[in-house]
């Protein structure tokens, strides 16, 4: 009788879990259900958040639900990213992440979050150049002559940047150090204060992400000396990269970078279906197009590339901010 009794509940066990199977399976393929968003840790209007709201139009579309860019800008993308971290692990909720985002792990004494281990990477986006510039009636002529300025006259260039712990500040101090130069390394408090500094002639030279200083630099105000990245910018014809003034800057590369990551734990099935979206967003010719005339070089990646990038840039720039001595904050 026992036994009987231990076979029917047996039996009972396989076909109810027979029967929850195809719910499993449903709920999986019922993602996503509802409206997701992306939280961008950066104002309204600068590079990361038209290149969010490009994309989240863009992939929408192929989701079946609307997308929304919310922005929570300051504190080196702490608030955006605690947001995103303790937002449940659905795939519904994203982080745009940068090289800004590797930084602030870097440079952080304490973050209310691990970078590495609390977010899970979905896809790049896009990477963008960085630009060493000089006010167009700067005596420096070119990326050579401002060299052997420097080498000659050891800690009387001065090197604008904006803002203290920022992608372009760290950048000049590899730069910097990479050149074997001895030279002075402002941080101002933003774009606009750097161009005024490099017109007003308070500092010599100014290292700055392409896309904002594109009105000076067609506009004849500022003038490009090299790119810091690893490909030139047709926007900005004839204007060398650094690394093509050899020697020691042969293999230069201060390429900047972003992309979306979802809150670790995330069902491998949810990044699996938001990377393809995004990566097929990049390859239509409007995306493409619009990310293009916002001086950015679209191009997606599969998760691993991207933990990839995050993880090398975090300990890059955790080695910059060391050499450089720039307190942690």
């Amino acid at each position: 009788m026992q036994q009987q009794r231990r076979e029917f509940l047996q039996h009972a066990a396989a076909l109810s879990g027979a029967l929850l199977l195809p719910a499993a399976a449903g709920a999986q393929e019922a993602f996503p259900s509802k409206t997701l968003r992306i939280v961008v840790p950066n104002a309204p209007g600068g590079a990361a958040d038209l290149t969010s709201r490009t994309i989240a139009q863009a992939i929408a579309g192929p989701l079946g639900q609307s997308v929304i860019v919310e922005n929570k800008p300051g504190a080196g993308g702490v608030v955006a990213g605690e947001t995103v971290a303790r937002a449940a692990a659905d795939g519904h909720t994203m982080l745009l992440v940068s090289s800004g985002t590797a930084v602030s792990e870097a440079l952080f004494n304490k973050l209310p979050f691990d970078t590495l281990k609390d977010f899970a990477p979905v896809s790049e986006l896009a990477t963008f150049n960085l630009a060493l510039v000089v006010a167009d009636n700067s005596r420096f002529k070119n990326l050579n002559e401002l060299l052997a300025y420097a080498r000659a006259n050891p800690g009387k260039l001065n090197l604008g940047t904006p803002q203290l712990g920022t992608t372009q500040h760290l950048a000049a101090e590899l730069f910097k150090s990479t050149a074997r130069i001895d030279a002075q390394i402002i941080p101002l408090r933003g774009t606009p204060p750097l161009i005024n500094a490099l017109r007003g002639g308070q500092v010599d030279a100014g290292v700055d992400i392409v896309g904002p200083l594109m009105g000076q630099l067609t506009g004849k105000s500022l003038r490009a000396l090299a790119l810091l990245g690893e490909r030139h910018e047709a926007k900005l014809p004839g204007v060398p990269l650094a690394r093509e003034a050899g020697g020691p800057l042969a293999n230069f590369n201060a390429t900047s970078w972003n992309g979306l990551a979802v809150p670790a734990k995330t069902p491998p099935a949810a990044i699996e279906r938001l990377n393809k979206a995004i990566n097929e967003a990049l390859s239509q010719p409007e995306v493409r197009q619009r990310l293009t005339e916002l001086t950015l070089h679209p191009g997606g990646s599969t998760p691993q590339q991207l933990g990839q990038r995050l993880a090398s840039d975090v300990k890059r720039w955790g080695e910059v901010i060391e050499r450089a001595k720039i307190p942690k904050q």
